[in-house]
């Protein structure tokens, strides 16, 4: 019998209402979330701090995506994506974030979820509608949207 595959986004994995006073309380917060998951060896917090300094993660239209370093990998239990939304934002080497994509990654199940964002992030009026969204099984269906036209 084959075990079953979690998916990689779960509602449980989408936090809206989230609070940091800075870029390294909101990857701790990220960090939490995954290890709260069961995603994540309690070490790749510190992947991701490292991996935050070595180059920021932000990636535009509000949106940063924390994750590990490649050599973290063997930190990871499972593909798993988490994410959090700062309503209030939160500084971020000279942007402003609203929504953190976290990202927790031994191999490439998170690959078209990212695809997904990047589509999303293209388009103003969706990433805006991204960086808005307060309700976990809306920005789950965004994510986890099939071909997007």
């Amino acid at each position: 019998m084959m075990p079953r595959c979690r998916p990689v986004l779960e509602p449980r994995g989408v936090r809206v209402r989230e609070h940091a006073a800075d870029r390294v309380a909101a990857v701790h917060r990220c960090a939490d979330v995954l290890e709260e998951l069961g995603a994540v060896h309690p070490a790749y917090r510190e992947a991701m701090l490292d991996r935050e300094w070595a180059m920021s993660t932000y990636v535009g239209e509000g949106v940063a995506i924390p994750h590990g370093l490649d050599r973290s990998r063997a930190l990871v239990r499972r593909d798993s994506l988490a994410v959090l939304r700062f309503p209030d934002g939160v500084e971020w080497d000279g942007a402003t974030v609203t929504v953190c994509v976290a990202i927790a990654a031994r191999g490439d199940g998170h690959v078209a979820l990212l695809s997904a964002l990047a589509r999303i992030l293209l388009d103003p009026l969706r990433a805006k509608g991204l960086r808005e969204a307060t309700d976990p099984a809306e920005i789950v269906g965004m994510l986890n949207a099939e071909d997007e036209p």
